[in-house]
């Protein structure tokens, strides 16, 4: 018997629930992050109305629900989140929905620790695009547990979709073997990048750790310096969701011993671009990232990307 990644009990509630179980509900599908309702977006199509709470720019670890997000919540005929503890402070809002038997489902959860690497719960999955074509799965499998009316036409618009997350995998691990060997090294805001560090064959290195709950302290922000220094490695990254105050001080660190380290520009880590945008979708946040690293590293990315939209 495979295992498992240990649930979190207090916040998991499998959905599998029919809209007819879900009939005192305002109806609509509430999703807690971009990532996850674009997916849901792309496979049920017009069929379901699509409420995303944690939008552009914004820290899902630090956020605090205000009260309209937990009506939205309460009153939705079905809750489709991350788990792992990434939306940390929406932990009691979650709960609550499960306690009274409401459809709710951890999309990110119950993954084989064989496929993750790891049975420490990193809830950045969506890094590895792989991974992250298991967790569309399970979103499609939700949608037509929940509307079976419109089942069939889930699944195949899951399947069209997973598709398209093949073709973006195979772009990154074209790409970032076009950086030199000893520059595959990619260091962030925050370690949020380790599953695509795992599955591409680049080192990752974090000013924060897994969370942004706590800010960097100054032993960690040195220890940095040094190892850019000793790797001569030439770029840094910041991220859309993360202030860049400890990123600045690990370029001013280089900077005071004499080596100058560049902003290789700004990634998507916690939360997607722009609704509406390329940017906005999780396949354009995901090339946007892949051809930065590579180009900003040394490597050879088409500047369009792999769909040639990053310039639209």
């Amino acid at each position: 018997m495979r295992q498992l990644i240990a649930l979190a009990p207090i916040l998991f509630f499998g959905a599998c629930t029919t809209k007819e179980e879900a009939a005192k509900t305002d109806g609509t599908i509430v999703t807690t992050v971009a990532m996850i309702a674009d997916i849901t977006r792309q496979i049920a199509g017009d069929n379901q109305e699509i409420i995303n709470l944690i939008g552009e720019g914004i820290d899902p670890h630090m956020h605090q629900p205000s009260k309209s997000e937990i009506d939205k919540i309460q009153k939705a005929g079905l809750v489709l989140y991350h788990g792992l503890f990434f939306e940390g402070k929406m932990a009691s809002v979650l709960k609550s929905r499960a306690d009274k038997g409401n459809p709710i489902s951890a999309v990110a959860e119950g993954l084989d620790v064989q496929l993750i690497g790891s049975e420490t719960p990193d809830p950045h999955l969506w890094m590895d695009v792989s991974i992250w074509s298991k967790v569309a799965k399970k979103i499609g499998d939700e949608l037509a547990a929940y509307d079976l009316e419109n089942s069939e036409q889930y699944q195949k618009q899951r399947e069209n979709y997973q598709q398209k997350l093949n073709d973006l995998h195979t772009y990154a691990l074209m790409v970032i073997q076009t950086i030199p060997e000893k520059q595959r090294v990619l260091v962030t805001a925050h370690d949020a990048f380790s599953y695509l560090g795992r599955a591409y064959g680049i080192e990752v290195r974090g000013v924060q750790g897994i969370s942004t709950v706590s800010e960097a302290g100054t032993k960690a922000i040195n220890e940095l310096v040094d190892y850019l220094i000793e790797k001569k490695i030439p770029s840094i990254f910041i991220e859309s969701s993360v202030p860049e105050k400890s990123v600045r001080a690990v370029i001013e660190g280089a900077a005071e011993k004499g080596h100058i380290v560049k902003v290789g520009g700004e990634l998507f880590s916690d939360a997607m671009g722009p609704a509406g945008t390329y940017q906005g979708t999780y396949i354009g946040m995901m090339d946007h990232n892949f051809t930065t690293i590579v180009n900003a590293l040394g490597g050879n990315a088409p500047e369009g990307g792999f769909q040639n939209k990053l310039q639209d």
